[in-house]
């Protein structure tokens, strides 16, 4: 019986979260690779105070590898728990200090999530994407209506999330960042590394604009897979197609090749241009119902782990009659 697939997520907030529910039901050897740029919320507040990396991403994607057993299920629920109150606490997720509490003690930020993976008998590691906290900055038109065609800069994830304007494009500050190495090593070593889905400029892009995880990406053997939105997010891809999805990602990383681009047929206008769109960048299109199906724009982790699985078997044995 042949191995199951190495793969690494990369992402970060609940599109993470929605792949690795996934992921993890086809394979017992997955790394998520998490976003580091979050500056709101109790992350923000913590990475104010303490200098740290933002522990929320990497939270929630510790939360989504838990083990489904007793165990797992109520140390999940202990980590995404928020204090409320009228003091301090007020907001602050459990896991977000257990992990930043890890940290100081041990003086080792993979160390430390390792540690709270074991806590959760987690079904994968999770790393951040770089050893320093980031931040974003974008280029966004339309934010004076008076003169749409001025570009602003807007630095700091949730500004950029919930900008009025159309971002054009970001980057990240700095601009050459330490990556993580153990998220190098993991992005050589694969055999999928799965983009998206997620906020596209500020959870899928950042990864891409990291120059050592984007030579990983160029460099490694491996197979690479976009897996779009189900819609567009407000703030930061109002009236994008998925079309515009790709395209954009093309525009930030235009020496990465793509192999699969994933869509759910509900949120695809034309499918010509997107298959199209992903044979520019080097792959095809694979639609499958990935969505939940209850009108809301969640993916539905059994639907996509079996469009992983037909990916997975059918690229990875040559045979590929599912992909138009």
């Amino acid at each position: 019986m042949s191995p199951s697939p190495k793969v690494v997520a990369l992402g970060g907030g609940h599109g993470l979260a929605a792949s690795l529910s996934a992921l993890r039901h086809l394979t017992d050897r997955l790394t998520a690779v998490v976003t580091v740029a979050d500056d709101g919320g109790s992350s923000g507040r913590l990475r104010r105070e303490f200098g740290v990396l933002p522990p929320g991403d990497l939270r929630m994607a510790l939360s989504a590898l838990c083990d489904d057993g007793e165990w797992g299920r109520l140390w999940r629920d202990v980590l995404q728990h928020r204090f409320a109150s009228a003091g301090a606490l007020h907001g602050h997720a459990v896991g977000n200090l257990l992990i930043l509490s890890l940290w100081e003690l041990l003086g080792d930020t993979v160390g430390g999530l390792d540690w709270v993976a074991r806590l959760l008998n987690a079904r994968g590691r999770v790393l951040p994407m770089a050893a320093v906290p980031l931040d974003i900055e974008a280029s966004v038109l339309g934010i004076d209506p008076d003169d749409p065609e001025t570009v602003t800069r807007v630095r700091g994830q949730v500004a950029v999330a919930t900008t009025p304007g159309r971002v054009v494009e970001v980057q990240l500050i700095p601009a050459d960042p330490p990556a993580c190495k153990e998220a190098v090593d993991a992005i050589r070593d694969a055999d999928w590394v799965v983009l998206g889905p997620g906020s596209w400029f500020t959870s899928v892009l950042p990864h891409l604009l990291l120059p050592e995880l984007a030579a990983a990406l160029r460099q490694s053997p491996g197979r690479r897979c976009v897996t779009l939105n189900l819609g567009q997010q407000q703030g930061e891809t109002d009236g994008f197609s998925p079309s515009d999805h790709l395209e954009v990602l093309a525009r930030h990383a235009p020496d990465v090749r793509i192999d699969a681009v994933l869509a759910d047929p509900s949120s695809v206008d034309d499918p010509v241009a997107l298959a199209e769109m992903a044979r520019r960048m080097g792959g095809r299109l694979l639609m499958r119902q990935v969505s939940r199906g209850d009108g809301t724009p969640r993916h539905d982790p059994l639907r996509l782990a079996a469009a992983y699985r037909d990916l997975f078997a059918g690229v990875l044995g040559d045979v590929t009659p599912y992909l138009p």
